[in-house]
């Protein structure tokens, strides 16, 4: 059941949810200590029950979800966007006249706040010259080097990259 937005998508059962995400400490727990021992991989196990365990008092579903499939298929972009904000903010302190306009720009987003909100304002803290520094129940207030940029329209940009990865949950206030 949807409450309207578009970033929202109905989430699975609890546990499907428990043995997701089990699994994925469970991986974790293995790429951290590739052993086939029996004492290692009862530690693991333990370790995974409890991981699992926490993050389902601290993340309940309803908080919302990420889907890592669209998720890491964003990646190439992000790490290039974070280039090209490196780039921009070393050639703007390194100008003789340091090219800035700084202010403030409000820019509507369709995530509900919560968890999709707060995983899509710090992947666009790597916009060129904005931080998020705020939100609206609508809006996230950026703190920006140059407002003479397009920096609505790159928020804009940004979450229609990010809406099949990032999945809201209930609203939290």
């Amino acid at each position: 059941m949807t409450n309207g937005s578009p970033h929202q998508r109905p989430a699975h059962g609890p546990a499907r949810t428990a043995l997701t995400r089990g699994l994925w400490f469970m991986a974790l727990w293995l790429v951290l200590m590739p052993s086939a021992k029996p004492a290692d991989l009862f530690f693991g196990s333990v370790a995974t029950v409890a991981a699992t365990t926490a993050s389902l008092k601290l993340l309940p579903r309803a908080a919302g979800r990420v889907q890592f499939g669209a998720l890491l298929a964003f990646v190439p972009h992000f790490l290039w966007q974070s280039v090209v904000a490196g780039l921009d903010v070393a050639r703007r302190a390194m100008s003789p006249g340091m090219p800035l306009e700084p202010g403030l720009v409000l820019c509507r987003v369709g995530f509900p706040p919560g968890v999709a909100r707060n995983e899509f304002a710090a992947i666009t803290s790597l916009l060129p010259g904005s931080l998020p520094i705020g939100e609206e129940t609508d809006a996230i207030l950026y703190h920006c080097l140059d407002v003479a940029q397009p920096i609505a329209q790159q928020v804009a940009d940004e979450e229609r990259r990010l809406t099949g990865a990032l999945i809201s949950g209930d609203r939290h206030g």
